[in-house]
C-alpha cells in the first residue's frame, strides 16, 4: 500500500450492485445534460447555431454562456451530488490537464463543449508554492473569450504580435516573423472578461496567493497561419506548430510511431510529407528520418527540391548537407542516411500543437 493510498485503491471491485447502481446513475445524469443542452436554448443548440459564423461574431453570440454562470452552478451542484450518494462515482465531464509537471504548473479544468471549432471550458490554476517555469507566449489562429471567476490575485501578462495578412494567407515565415511584445503585468480581477484575436494576442499568469478559476471560450477555425511560440523576454520565436486539430493529432501519431520503432509505419510518415501544412510536412519528414533513414532519402531529396514552402525547402537541403556522402544529383556512392540526421537539422518548425499557455512570464 502506498503511503499516501488514492480512494481508488479501495474501488468496490467485488460489490457489482454498487457499481451497478454508480453507472447508471452516471448514465442518467450525461443523458439530462445532453438533453437540456440540445434543447432550444441550450448550450450545445447556441453553439450549432454559429457553427458557420465569423469567429469574432460567434464569440460575441456566445458571451452570455461566459458572463451569467448560474447554468454552470446547476451542473457543478449536479456532480457534487452524484458524488456524495457515492464518491467513487465519475460525473459525466472531460477533464483535461492537471499533471504537476511541466510550465502548465498543474493547471487543467473540465471540457463544457467541444463542437468542431468551437470550445469552452472551465479552467483552474491552483496556487502553486513553488516557482513555477516561465512559460513561452502561445499564439494560435482564431477568437477567444475568458470570464474570470476567481482572480486568485495573480498577474496578467498580455502579449501582442503583427500578423500580417500574406502571413494569415498562407505566407508565413520564420526569418519575416515580427517579434513578440509583453505589457508589464497588472492584477487580474475577478469579474473581468477578456476578448482575445488569438492570432496576435496571448497571456500568461504570474500566480498570487490563491487558486485561479475562469471559463475559457474559444473559436478556432482551420487556418494555414501555424501556432507560434515566443520568449517574452526578448521577444524572439521559438517555434511553429500546424494549427488544424487532425494536422497535430497525426504529429502526436507520428511520434509515437517512430518512439514505438515502428519501421512498417514510414508510408504514413510519407503520405504525411505532403501535408498542406508546411509544419505538419517538416515534421512528419523529421520523425520518419530518425524513424528509417534509407525511407526518408527519396521524400527528403524531393523535399529540398520541390517543397513549396521556402524554409522547408531550406531545412530540407541543410538535412541533406548533413548526411554522408550526399545523396543529391550527381553524387556517388549512395552511402545511408546516419541515424541521428534528424537530432543535427535545423530547429523544427513543428512541435506539438499548443493552446493558449497559462504560467508565469517574466516582467518586461
Amino acid at each position: 500500500m502506498p503511503p499516501n493510498p488514492s480512494r481508488h485503491d479501495h474501488f468496490p471491485r467485488p460489490d457489482a450492485a454498487r457499481r451497478h447502481a454508480m453507472r447508471a446513475a452516471v448514465a442518467r445524469l450525461g443523458a439530462a445534460w445532453t438533453a437540456a443542452d440540445s434543447a432550444p436554448g441550450g448550450l450545445l443548440t447556441a453553439i450549432d447555431a454559429q457553427s458557420g459564423a465569423p469567429a469574432d461574431a460567434a464569440v460575441a453570440a456566445l458571451l452570455p454562456w461566459l458572463t451569467d454562470t448560474g447554468w454552470l452552478t446547476d451542473r457543478v451542484e449536479s456532480a457534487l451530488t452524484l458524488l456524495r450518494a457515492d464518491p467513487f462515482a465519475r460525473p459525466p465531464l472531460r477533464a483535461f490537464g492537471g499533471g504537476d509537471g511541466g510550465a502548465g504548473g498543474g493547471a487543467g479544468g473540465l471540457v463544457l463543449a467541444d463542437r468542431g471549432a468551437i470550445r469552452l471550458t472551465l479552467r483552474l490554476w491552483p496556487f502553486a508554492t513553488h516557482t513555477p517555469v516561465a512559460a513561452p507566449a502561445v499564439f494560435v489562429p482564431g477568437r477567444a473569450a475568458l470570464h474570470i471567476l476567481a482572480s486568485g490575485d495573480a498577474q496578467l501578462c498580455l502579449h501582442d504580435v503583427t500578423v500580417t495578412s500574406g502571413e494569415e494567407a498562407g505566407a508565413f515565415t520564420a526569418r519575416t516573423a515580427a517579434p513578440c511584445h509583453t505589457a508589464p503585468p497588472r492584477p487580474l480581477r475577478r469579474g473581468e472578461t477578456l476578448r482575445l484575436d488569438t492570432a496576435r494576442q496571448s497571456f500568461t499568469l504570474i500566480p498570487g496567493a490563491r487558486d485561479v478559476l475562469l471559463l475559457e471560450l474559444t473559436v478556432q477555425p482551420p487556418s494555414p497561419l501555424p501556432i507560434r511560440s515566443y520568449d517574452p523576454a526578448t521577444g524572439r520565436l521559438l517555434h511553429a506548430s500546424a494549427a488544424r486539430r487532425d494536422d497535430s493529432f497525426r504529429a502526436v501519431a507520428l511520434t509515437l510511431l517512430r518512439h514505438l520503432g515502428r519501421p512498417d509505419a514510414a508510408p504514413l510518415f510519407v503520405a504525411e510529407t505532403h501535408s498542406t501544412d508546411f509544419a505538419a510536412r517538416w515534421h512528419a519528414m523529421r520523425e520518419l528520418i530518425a524513424l528509417n533513414p534509407a525511407a526518408a532519402r527519396a521524400p527528403l531529396v524531393a523535399m529540398a527540391a520541390n517543397d513549396r514552402h521556402p524554409e522547408v525547402r531550406a531545412a530540407a537541403k541543410a538535412t541533406l548537407a548533413l548526411l554522408s556522402p550526399l545523396p543529391l544529383a550527381g553524387g556517388v556512392g549512395g552511402g545511408s542516411v546516419t541515424s541521428n540526421a534528424a537530432e543535427h537539422a535545423p530547429p523544427k518548425p513543428s512541435p506539438e500543437g499548443e493552446g493558449l499557455k497559462e504560467t508565469p512570464c517574466p516582467a518586461p
